[in-house]
């Protein structure tokens, strides 16, 4: 997969989202949700694999990638989870099988806990989930919301190097060949524009960063097969949070690769799509209703 692949788009809520679909179009269907800062080119090493016997959607989430950006629109969690379903509906998708990493899990979580009946079986991966980030990143996030919400945002937008800053943020990563120069260019080029610094920051100040006591209260209810993916080099969130993930949700199981970090598909390919294929052999069916 690489950004020459051709893109298709539908629109949701009066914006384009774009995303890449690979495999037979009548097979049961993958939708694959990205995190911060990136776009569908994270799964670029699981896409082909899992295409192979699903019909896979990878998404370009709204705001992010090729999507387009739109400020008049609300970027609140309640928002971006019932979102989610009408994604879904645009898509012609019913149930699926509902991967996500980062952000993806933290909404694939809520969405798998609201609407049980369209996810047949679920991944978080490295995700924040019901939790939140360790404390220098809990005070980071928080700022750049306060920041967001406050009256000086479009000032802001204007004099802050957002996509500088994110840059140094993904420096090791880049450095340790996680990522090359052109991926990271498709997810933080936009960033260097006035009018995606803007959308950014409108984003960051509809997000809430504190723990989510109603997804932990929630865990219990879910009931389809589900794998918790996490690199436990992760400097951002704690393993604990798969950890509890792993031991709230009743038919979960807990893959842990020690020798990957936050960015856990990119930095541990193969040992991601071995569990995502676990999730999907006939021994884990969606548990009948």
């Amino acid at each position: 997969m690489s950004r020459s692949d051709t893109m298709r788009s539908v629109r949701v809520d009066g914006a384009r989202l774009a995303f890449a679909e690979l495999g037979d179009p009548s097979a049961e269907p993958i939708v694959l949700l990205h995190g911060y800062p990136a776009n569908h080119l994270s799964w670029r090493h699981q896409l082909p694999g899992l295409a192979e016997h699903h019909r896979v959607l990878a998404l370009d989430w709204l705001g992010w990638g090729e999507s387009e950006r739109r400020t008049d629109l609300r970027f609140d969690y309640d928002t971006e989870v019932d979102r989610l379903g009408r994604v879904l509906d645009a898509l012609g998708i019913d149930g699926c099988n509902l991967f996500g990493h980062d952000y993806g899990g933290f909404l694939a979580l809520g969405f798998a806990q609201r609407h049980p009946a369209r996810v047949r079986r679920l991944a978080i991966l490295n995700s924040r989930a019901h939790r939140t980030f360790a404390p220098a990143w809990y005070a980071i996030f928080s700022l750049v919301s306060l920041l967001g919400r406050g009256p000086l945002a479009g000032a802001f937008a204007r004099l802050l190097p957002l996509a500088t800053i994110n840059r140094v943020g993904m420096r090791q990563a880049l450095r340790a060949g996680i990522v090359d120069r052109d991926t990271l260019d498709s997810y933080l080029g936009w960033m260097s524009t006035e009018d995606g610094a803007r959308w950014l920051l409108h984003y960051f100040g509809q997000y809430q960063v504190p723990a989510r006591p109603e997804l932990a209260e929630g865990l219990g209810t879910i009931r389809c097969p589900t794998a918790i993916i996490w690199g436990t080099a992760d400097t951002y969130l704690r393993t604990t949070i798969a950890e509890e993930l792993a031991t709230r949700i009743p038919d979960a199981e807990l893959t842990v690769i020690d020798d990957a970090g936050h960015f856990v598909m990119e930095q541990a390919p193969d040992a991601v799509l071995a569990a995502l294929r676990r999730l999907l052999t006939p021994s884990s069916s969606p548990q009948q209703r």
